[in-house]
């Protein structure tokens, strides 16, 4: 997808005490990553929650170099995260209603205007629809020697190799609120 072409980051709730979505808005649509672009005049807002408190996982199968890891992202498996994706959703249909938008008639494909806007109808279509959007973080963990699953210590050297030190967001044990660019 191209880069965005507006971004706004705003507060899920007044509660937050700072911007907790990031909105990538393009002028376009398409099922998925790679797909080929839709053949209708559209707007793409995609919403990214910011401190997500879900935790996934990557793991080493085997000792093959070529072997993919095992990899479960755990997307919206907190609550908190359902509800930063449900109060996503509305904040977008919110957007589409505002009146600068009004003469372009916005009709909303997904997830479609037959989903509710009850908080479980929303976690359910964010789920249906939402994906990883470029900038992965926290998958080597700092920590003591004696912790078995730090890789790094406080000063980033690796565990069991020296001379190696991993120095990008991949030590981040939470994420900045904005892209991290790894």
């Amino acid at each position: 997808m191209a880069p965005s072409q507006l971004g706004i980051f705003t507060r899920s709730d007044a509660t937050r005490s700072r911007a907790n979505i990031q909105f990538h808005v393009q002028p376009l649509s398409l099922d998925k990553f790679g797909d080929p672009l839709h053949r209708f005049p559209a707007i793409t807002v995609s919403a990214c929650n910011l401190q997500p408190s879900s935790r996934g996982t990557v793991r080493i199968k085997s000792t093959a170099p070529d072997d993919k890891p095992s990899i479960a992202p755990n997307y919206l498996s907190t609550d908190d995260d359902r509800q930063v994706a449900a109060d996503a959703i509305r904040t977008t249909r919110r957007l589409m209603k505002q009146k600068a938008l009004e003469q372009y008639h916005p009709e909303e494909f997904l997830p479609g205007p037959s989903v509710g806007d009850d908080d479980a109808s929303l976690a359910k279509a964010a789920g249906d629809i939402g994906t990883t959007i470029f900038h992965p973080v926290g998958t080597a963990k700092m920590g003591t020697a004696n912790d078995p699953m730090a890789v790094v210590d406080e000063r980033l050297r690796f565990y069991g190799l020296h001379g190696l030190r991993i120095a990008d967001a991949s030590v981040m044990p939470t994420i900045t609120s904005g892209n991290t660019n790894t």
